[in-house]
């Protein structure tokens, strides 16, 4: 897949996609303006034009995940579930015709981010 980027989170503590979360894509110059909006799928995907590069421009971005309202949701107990909240990720798009593939791997208790492929 030429372009675009691919937003997908799985709990790895409980080997599930994290269908349900809220996660947000802004664009950060010339000023901060959301690209996309909108809960992962039964996938643990984002499914959103930007996976194809619409309104995909070089420069810094940011995805946030709402990572303490999905294990809350989750069912989670309180004491896990209030340790994470809202996981910012931010990175920087250079090559437009380059597809960023983000994994967000998480437990009640910490995260990983990186560009995967």
């Amino acid at each position: 897949m030429a372009g675009g980027i691919s937003i997908h989170g799985v709990d790895v503590a409980r080997g599930v996609a994290a269908q349900g979360m809220r996660v947000e894509l802004h664009a950060l110059t010339p000023e901060r303006r959301l690209l996309a909006a909108g809960e992962l799928g039964t996938n643990g995907q984002l499914d959103h034009p930007t996976v194809r590069g619409d309104g995909i421009a070089a420069g810094p971005h940011e995805v946030l995940f709402h990572v303490g309202d999905w294990l809350r949701a989750a069912g989670y107990a309180e004491e896990q579930a209030r340790f994470l909240d809202i996981v910012p990720f931010r990175f920087v798009v250079t090559d437009l015709d380059r597809h960023l593939h983000l994994p967000f791997k998480f437990t009640p208790y910490g995260v990983s981010l990186f560009l995967g492929v």
